[in-house]
């Protein structure tokens, strides 16, 4: 046998003598490894539950231009108080807001709750936007308020402030009340005070049912 080969052999009894490297190493991985494969167990159950929701951010500022939209988010919610500390809450079944620069935000689905001076009150509409800074809500389609004393409001084309609970159209405006039907080239309503004002080629049609 050559000299190489008694080298090679005398390498390979050294290692698998007793107490020599080859029992150090398996002695460390059988303390190890188990570690190992109990904190990976751990983060994979933990996983799932640590983000409740999901949401996309454009992250680079190179992308803005490129990005079709900024942020969608479903069940969006939005609270504050009007002119008066009363509470509101504004909600929309999704959400886009276009770019990081604009203030509005379209919502489709919208419906608000707020305390009035009669006690809680509540706006309906199939899509809208939300202006962030002048906390106004504009709506292209109709719009209907109701309130728990009975008095109710829907009309097309109307903005709405949340602060301080004014309707304004933008437009010819056609409408509904608790008392009627209405039709006028501008209207003005003060909710809270239960005063509606119709300018320009206003009709008004009472139903003398509805009057007590």
């Amino acid at each position: 046998m050559s000299e190489l080969a008694d080298r090679e052999r005398t390498k390979r009894q050294y290692l698998a003598a007793p107490g020599g490297a080859h029992d150090r190493l398996v002695r460390i991985l059988r303390v190890a490894l188990p570690s190992i494969i109990g904190a990976l167990l751990a983060v994979l159950a933990v996983a799932p539950f640590s983000n409740t929701q999901e949401m996309s951010f454009v992250l680079a500022k190179d992308e803005v231009n490129l990005a079709r939209e900024r942020m969608r988010l479903t069940e969006a919610l939005y609270r504050g108080e009007d002119s008066k500390g009363r509470p509101f809450s504004l909600r929309g079944g999704s959400a886009v807001q276009k770019s990081s620069a604009e203030p509005r935000i379209q919502l489709n689905d919208l419906s608000a709750q707020m305390m009035m001076a009669s006690g809680p009150a509540s706006l309906v509409a199939g899509q809208g936007y939300y202006d962030m800074e002048t906390e106004r809500v504009r709506v292209v389609g109709p719009l209907s308020f109701k309130g728990s004393d009975g008095f109710s409001l829907t009309a097309d084309n109307v903005e709405f402030a949340m602060k301080t609970r004014q309707i304004e159209s933008f437009g010819p405006v056609n409408g509904s009340m608790n008392v009627g039907s209405f039709s006028a080239g501008k209207l003005r309503a003060d909710v809270d005070a239960r005063i509606v004002r119709l300018e320009g080629g206003a009709h008004l049609r009472i139903d003398q049912n509805k009057i007590r």
